[in-house]
């Protein structure tokens, strides 16, 4: 029989059954699809040899007056910045805890601190600084001196516990004298519900209460990352805003903080969601935050007030001035917001408001454009050229003037598998040069990020180009200060090298990646790890091929009932770079599971003209992978020689 084209629309369907998915491809990992064909994706390699304490959860890159590229690193521990090649921890301090005292006991590395009113939780990060150790310890100053530690335990209010790297050779009472300066508080790792010990910080009730499952839902520890020129402003979620110059001399040793030179942010609100800087007027604009500043009581998730123009430490509204403040009213809180052509985007958890600057008296003007379309989690929307695509808890949603339902042709997979109530640690990533919007997302099986969902918006098909992988990221930003995307990649059951902690337990680790490079993913320690891929198709049987001169349906027939015999296949790569796999699997019934012919896999290189094969059966499916490193693949047109054979 001659052979026939074996042609598949571009993208994943996932509504439909694998058999009824006719002329799709049904599952794939790591595969983008251009031009209306598959191919593998790029790979990635780290930028450092480094890997990060704790899980990322925001990227902002910007640049200074000198041309200098950074890029802003928020976790759930720390504020970092990237600068060629390397990191820095700028992560603001609280108020330094002084005339503390410290106490070890023989054969022990826990060394317990005494400071009355500390305020501090288990797992906070802490400088310690002039340390004068009582006497007999087993330790040096230096040990401790300029040293960061992870509080490992609170034993009341006024004594905490840190661990040290090796142990005590005395016990010896409480005694020395040393200052502790506390890391600003992030927030958790991970997006969490429930009650018990350790869900309210020390210091929000009584002394470890344990919170009301009812009323509780913690959010991971996020920031708002924008710029004021070449300062960093940075705001802790429901916390305050830092700013960090990088046009100071000593830039890379000085740390974010409200107090800096010129761009203080010491009238601040203490207590905001989200916060940005407006694109043209250069306003710092806060959202859900307190109606009276400096008071956290008072924090009003749906309530957002802005600094004057070019002032972000003004934000008292005068007749000569532009600050102001405007309260939203569809939903129960702001989630996010985003810069846009023409104005700025505010989602609710339930609904889309614009807010663009109409000048004085009002400053600026919010209009709500959509409900019933919120956003999911504070990082999940992107935008492109005057258009945002967002992820929402009830589907997926573009606006371009106006808001529209995307249709997704993976919907169903992607919402019954998501952790929807871990929302927050969902980050959608724009990769402009594959015009791709990625939403990475935790399923129900995981706390962290472990599955994606990709929406290809320049390919022109009736419901979108979707498809869908497993590779994890929990932040993500496009190419534009640097040439390439860049990415965080989380392991919480890995240890992170910077900052150096001692006592460190349980923070995780996070590597940040630069993406669109190679085939395979370079780790910090130079050594390369495959990434595989792969893309099959829906179950094919042949009644969907049998056509008449003209291309039409030669009859209604009965899909499957014929038995088909596949003889042979011509492989069609556009770009193959070392092998790819093709398997051939086969069934009689539609709800079987697949049967691999007795050839499969089939090795194919870029010399293979055919493959002699023998497969038989009422349906048969096609799988195209790699598995080794340094392959990478971009299919064409499978030609395949197959024909009836018989009923049973």
């Amino acid at each position: 029989m001659a052979l026939i084209d074996f042609k598949v629309l571009p993208g994943i369907d996932k509504q439909d059954t694998t058999s009824g998915a006719e002329n799709r491809w049904i599952d794939c990992d790591n595969v983008r699809f251009r031009y209306n064909l598959p191919e593998k994706v790029g790979g990635w390699s780290s930028l450092v040899t480094d890997t990060i304490v704790g899980v990322a959860r925001r990227q902002f890159a910007f640049v200074d007056l000198d041309g200098n590229r950074y890029i802003a690193i928020g976790t759930d521990k720390f504020l970092l910045i990237y600068f060629e090649g390397q990191l820095y921890d700028v992560t603001p301090l609280k108020s330094t805890l002084s005339s503390c005292t410290i106490a070890t006991t023989s054969g022990s590395a826990v060394c317990s601190i005494t400071k009355a009113s500390h305020n501090l939780s288990a797992g906070d990060i802490v400088l310690l600084d002039n340390v004068t150790l009582p006497v007999g310890t087993g330790y040096s100053n230096s040990d401790f001196e300029d040293k960061l530690f992870q509080v490992t335990s609170i034993t009341s209010s006024s004594v905490f516990t840190i661990t040290q790297s090796s142990n005590a050779t005395a016990t010896v009472s409480t005694g020395g004298s040393l200052e502790v300066k506390p890391y600003e508080q992030v927030g958790p790792a991970e997006q969490s519900y429930g009650y018990g010990w350790g869900i309210d910080t020390w210091g929000s009730g009584a002394w470890g209460e344990a919170a009301s499952a009812s009323d509780v839902s913690l959010e991971p520890g996020l920031w708002s990352l924008s710029n004021f020129g070449q300062v960093l402003v940075a705001t802790i979620a429901n916390g305050k805003t830092f700013t960090w110059n990088a046009g100071n001399a000593s830039r890379l040793t000085t740390r974010a903080s409200t107090t800096t030179s010129g761009f203080q942010t010491t009238n601040n609100p203490t207590a905001t969601r989200v916060s940005l800087v407006s694109p043209t007027t250069r306003h710092l604009i806060h959202l859900g935050t307190e109606t009276t500043i400096g008071d956290t009581t008072t924090q009003d998730d749906m309530f957002i007030r802005f600094s004057d123009q070019e002032d972000i430490n003004n934000y008292t509204p005068t007749a000569i001035n532009s600050a102001g403040s405007q309260r939203l009213q569809d939903g129960t809180k702001i989630i996010g917001s985003l810069k846009a052509k023409e104005a700025i985007l505010v989602w609710t958890d339930n609904a889309l408001y614009t807010m663009k600057f109409i000048g004085a008296p009002f400053t600026f003007g919010f209009e709500q454009v959509g409900t019933n379309c919120g956003l999911i989690g504070k990082n999940a929307a992107v935008e492109i050229d005057g258009v945002a695509f967002w992820m929402s808890n009830n589907g997926f949603f573009m606006f371009d003037g106006t808001v529209k339902s995307l249709p997704c042709s993976v919907e169903d997979y992607v919402y019954d598998q998501a952790d929807t109530t871990k929302g927050q640690q969902i980050y959608a990533g724009l990769n402009n040069q594959f015009t791709e919007v990625t939403w990475y997302y935790p399923s129900t099986s995981s706390d962290y990020n472990d599955q994606y969902v990709v929406l290809n918006y320049g390919e022109k098909m009736k419901n979108g180009v979707w498809y869908i992988g497993t590779e994890s990221r929990t932040s993500w930003i496009d190419a534009s200060v640097y040439p390439k995307p860049s990415a965080t990649k989380f392991n919480d059951s890995a240890v992170g090298t910077f900052p150096v902690i001692i006592g460190e337990d349980g923070l995780g680790q996070t590597t940040l990646f630069e993406h669109e490079v190679g085939t395979d993913q370079v780790n910090p320690d130079g050594s390369t790890t495959t990434v595989t891929s792969f893309v099959k198709s829906y179950d094919f049987d042949i009644q969907s091929k049998q056509k008449d001169a003209q291309g039409r349906s030669s009859g209604p027939g009965i899909s499957g009932e014929v038995f088909l015999a596949m003889r042979r296949f011509v492989p069609d790569f556009k770009d193959l770079q070392g092998n790819a796999k093709v398997t051939l699997a086969v069934k009689r019934y539609p709800q079987q599971s697949d049967t691999n012919t007795s050839l499969s896999p089939f090795t194919i290189t870029a010399s293979t003209d055919k493959k002699d094969t023998r497969a038989r059966g009422r349906f048969v499916n096609i799988k195209i992978e790699n598995t080794d490193v340094s392959e990478s693949w971009r299919f064409g047109t499978l030609r395949i020689d197959i024909q009836p054979d018989g009923r049973r």
